[in-house]
């Protein structure tokens, strides 16, 4: 996976420039973009203050406070699924399976929270919970300890590995491109088969190496092209895993973004935001899971409000070419009209889109995301996401935002995803609507990072550095967005390990159990394997309502999920009415928007990346049934 550079302001400024040539240079066009840019930044601004029916958006402190002493390391616990550390009905079985999955530095940082938590309750004259080491340390739990350590060691070895040799075995031939060996465009290699944290830990030793400071590179505003090395296992998007294990690895996700601060010393304070008076309009101020509610009783299964979907086409096909949108402000009178008239028929499907125009449609889509009665971003982790902008490697600050991505409640992760995409949009139309990315990126974020629910330090002066930090986070998530929605390789590990220690829990309770086990697997290891290129799996195929059978595949080597998807629809031969396919010439049918999923075993269910090398798969789940059926997103529309 890679991601094409972006031109750094000084190259847009002379693109921009050439644009021009052709047109009388007016007193703005004169100006520095960069000068435009912030302009624009705190035109936006003064228009969210005069709008948002505030003057100072600092004054809302008193709408938000941060979590009382020992709470937020409470709530921390229970986000990240340690709850029962300080529970006093707690069970060792139960705490061990999560911490037996984490890395030294994740451990450290959650005894970190223990610590403050106990310190807490001191000043409280309450009892303490106990030591994470005191759990490692009980009966039942010794025999996960070797394996907590083998892993670690692991990851130790693979840092190394990382750190002297980023690119060993892991990148394709592809990326090495005779550009890449001349140094033409800049590039950072993305590694996630290790933790974020650990990596850290590699990066700050580096950093204090005398002869590495010189190798430092300076930032100028460009944005290099990104690799991210496909391990055999494939890429793993957000939306490929099942709640339950996405579940799991936001808890994952939570302690290694908390290592990772805690190593880049980042002091993140989360805020609560009270409770609202309910909006009365159906479209503004609604929050966003209640009005995804609404909706998906008029369509099932939607991901993100029919609102915004609707604004977002509409200007996809109208707006992307207006030269200055999102910049150009609407009119304040036309735009007040238009929200009347889709808060009162959007529902009706009696609006008309005809005479709308895009700039008054722009104004009123950041309208929608500010008016949320939480941040798009929540105020859990808006300041955070700030945050990422004191980071000096970009490599960190993708690792920390891809973290925080994964942290997000699904209905703002999704919503996310629908405006970055059509921020993308726009910027691929700069040459029609002068809207470059750091343009884009510049007016956004104040849509995004400033929200009445929690108190932010942007708007202490009109500083050209709080605006940069903005806009800099702001262009970091539109141009990598590909990347930061995927999940790691190291949390998908972590993921499978816990199925693995969460199916083997009776095991835990009998020593001459585990023992019988063990020799049973060990004997097996000992029989002769059979040979890789005779090894056959059956596949179950569940496609529609009717089509419901299974084929045998044989593996190689170099099987792919692709091949077996292939071999598949070579194999249907069921005419249209018994499944969703599509008739082809010889009769056959096509199943266009099939996948190939593994379920059961040590993932919940996981649907897989078409470069998935199946040999692999099966070496790491061998309990994993694999079925081949439609993607969720395609069976909605049948």
């Amino acid at each position: 996976m890679s991601v094409e550079p972006w031109a750094s302001p000084q190259d847009q400024a002379a693109a921009e420039h050439t644009d021009r040539t052709h047109t009388p240079p007016s007193q703005d066009q004169e100006q520095h973009p960069d000068k435009l840019c912030l302009d624009s930044f705190w035109s936006e601004v003064e228009t969210i203050r005069q709008g948002s029916g505030y003057t100072d958006l600092d004054c809302t402190r008193r709408d938000s406070r941060q979590s009382e002493e020992g709470e937020q390391e409470e709530q921390w616990l229970a986000d990240a699924g340690l709850s029962n550390l300080i529970s006093e009905d707690s069970e060792d079985v139960d705490n061990t399976v999560l911490l037996s999955t984490l890395t030294r530095t994740q451990a450290e940082a959650v005894q970190r929270r223990l610590d403050s938590y106990t310190l807490s309750l001191r000043k409280r004259n309450k009892p303490a919970p106990r030591d994470v080491r005191d759990v490692f340390t009980s009966p039942i739990t010794k025999t996960l300890l070797p394996e907590s350590q083998h892993s670690d060691d692991l990851a130790q070895n693979s840092m190394a590995s990382v750190a002297k040799t980023p690119l060993s075995g892991c990148v394709s031939r592809s990326a090495m491109t005779p550009e890449h060996q001349r140094g033409a465009p800049k590039e950072e290699f993305f590694i996630t088969d290790v933790s974020y944290c650990e990596q850290a830990v590699i990066f700050l030793k580096q950093a204090k190496l005398p002869q590495n400071n010189s190798q430092r590179r300076k930032e100028d505003g460009t944005l290099p092209r990104v690799i991210c090395p496909k391990c055999r296992l494939g890429v793993t998007r957000i939306q490929d895993l099942s709640h339950a294990d996405m579940k799991k690895v936001r808890q994952l996700a939570l302690i290694d973004m908390t290592a990772l601060c805690d190593l880049l010393e980042l002091e993140v304070k989360r805020h609560k935001t009270s409770k609202r008076k309910t909006a009365e309009s159906p479209l503004f101020g609604v929050p966003l899971a209640t009005q995804l509610e609404n909706d998906q009783k008029i369509k099932p299964n939607t991901t993100t409000p029919l609102f915004l979907q609707a604004m977002l086409s509409f200007l996809e096909k109208k707006g992307v070419d207006s030269e200055g949108i999102l910049r150009v402000p609407g009119s304040q009178s036309r735009i007040k009209l238009l929200q009347q008239n889709l808060e009162a028929n959007f529902y009706s499907g009696q609006v008309s889109w005809d005479e709308v125009s895009p700039n008054d449609a722009a104004a009123l889509l950041k309208k929608f995301i500010r008016e949320l009665p939480a941040p798009l971003l929540t105020a859990e982790y808006l300041n955070t996401f700030s945050a990422v902008r004191d980071i000096t490697e970009l490599k960190q600050k993708l690792h920390m935002l891809n973290l925080l991505i994964l942290l997000l409640p699904e209905p703002n992760r999704n919503t996310l995803k629908a405006l970055l995409e059509f921020l993308s949009k726009v910027i691929s139309r700069e040459k029609r609507n002068r809207m470059n990315l750091w343009a884009v990126a510049t007016i956004m974020a104040p849509n995004l990072f400033l929200h009445k629910a929690v108190p932010s330090r942007l708007t202490e002066g009109a500083e050209k550095g709080h605006a940069e930090k903005a806009a800099d986070v702001m262009r970091l998530l539109i141009r990598y967005q590909d990347l930061l929605w995927t999940i790691p390789n190291f949390l998908m590990s972590q993921v499978r390990k816990l199925n693995e220690n969460s199916n083997r829990r009776y095991q835990f309770y009998d020593r001459r159990i585990k023992n019988l086990l063990r020799k049973i697997h060990t004997d097996s290891r000992d029989k002769p394997d059979k040979n890789t290129s005779e090894l056959c799996r059956t596949v179950k195929i569940q496609v529609g309502d009717l089509v419901s059978s299974t084929m045998e595949y044989q593996l190689t080597i170099n099987s792919r999920a692709s091949d077996l998807l292939a071999q598949f629809q070579r194999q249907s031969v069921h005419s249209p009415e018994n499944g969703k396919g599509k008739m082809r010439r010889n009769g056959s049918v096509a199943y266009p928007d099939c996948a190939l999923y593994e379920v059961g075993g040590n993932i919940g269910e996981h649907c897989l990346d078409p470069d998935t090398h199946l040999l692999d798969l099966y070496n790491s789940n061998h309990g994993g049934e694999w079925i081949i059926k439609l993607r969720p997103n395609a069976s909605r529309g049948l």
